[in-house]
């Protein structure tokens, strides 16, 4: 059985359900504090949580998550203007049966916090902990990078800290064999990294160049088993700038 509930301090203010799948039309403006509740029949599943929001492929591990609606705060500056506003919201949920070679990071429907729902992204800083600067900015989709800021510009951003690091967390193991970093490139406001490093879950490590261009940066890391891919070491250039950032991480694979 798969659901979908939008959520109020507790209360039920809306509810879908369907043997296959699920699919709501939420006719109320949400108000800060609202949450949209997922439960699926199935540990992988795909799901819409606002109709300007690409379709999310996640892994449920429990089978359910509760997703915040971002609407406090700069929450909403990642988004495409309209998302989550109006009086007419369409959600859904159905199953993902489909095992294919894909770019397995990716996850719009990502956010901050402790999660239910995979692939996660995550770091040890955010400049200045705003939203258009976050680690889950890295894995919603958009490949975009000459310019920074609000939509359609989210990106990570370091704070200028030389420790910076960030993982993504995929919530079970999978195989991958390439990763794809997508600088970003809103030069000369930004520096680059010419230089970063990739560990996974057997402590290996890979070691690649970068360089400060706007497009895909392929790196090849051989066919291998990991719950969690994390970049760190970062190298920046000798630009002037103290603004390296990262637009888009793909990591390519499939589950086992």
């Amino acid at each position: 059985m798969y659901s979908i509930e939008i959520v109020r301090g507790g209360e039920v203010l809306a509810r879908a359900e369907g043997e296959h799948g699920a699919a709501l039309l939420y006719h109320v403006t949400y108000a800060p504090g609202d949450a949209i509740r997922f439960e699926s029949g199935s540990t992988h599943a795909v799901v819409q949580v606002d109709q300007q929001v690409a379709p999310a492929r996640v892994y449920l591990p429990e089978k359910r998550f509760a997703y915040s609606l971002p609407l406090e705060g700069d929450g909403l500056a990642v988004y495409a203007p309209g998302t989550f506003g109006g009086e007419k919201h369409l959600i859904s949920i159905r199953p993902d049966a489909v095992n294919d070679y894909r770019n397995i990071a990716r996850n719009p429907a990502d956010q901050r916090g402790d999660v239910a729902a995979y692939p996660h992204a995550t770091a040890n800083v955010e400049t200045r902990n705003e939203s258009v600067f976050a680690a889950r900015n890295t894995i919603d989709g958009q490949h975009i990078a000459c310019g920074h800021g609000e939509w359609p510009f989210g990106s990570w951003g370091i704070g200028a800290r030389t420790d910076a690091e960030m993982t993504l967390d995929f919530g079970r193991e999978v195989e991958i064999d390439a990763v794809t970093l997508y600088l970003r490139a809103d030069f000369p406001h930004d520096a680059y990294w010419i230089q970063a490093c990739l560990t996974f879950d057997d402590g290996q490590t890979v070691t690649f160049p970068l360089e400060g261009i706007d497009g895909p940066q392929r790196i090849e890391i051989g066919t291998r088993r990991t719950r969690t891919v994390k970049l760190h070491d970062m190298v920046k250039c000798d630009m002037p700038s103290a603004f390296p950032a990262l637009r888009q991480i793909e990591v390519w694979g499939k589950d086992i």
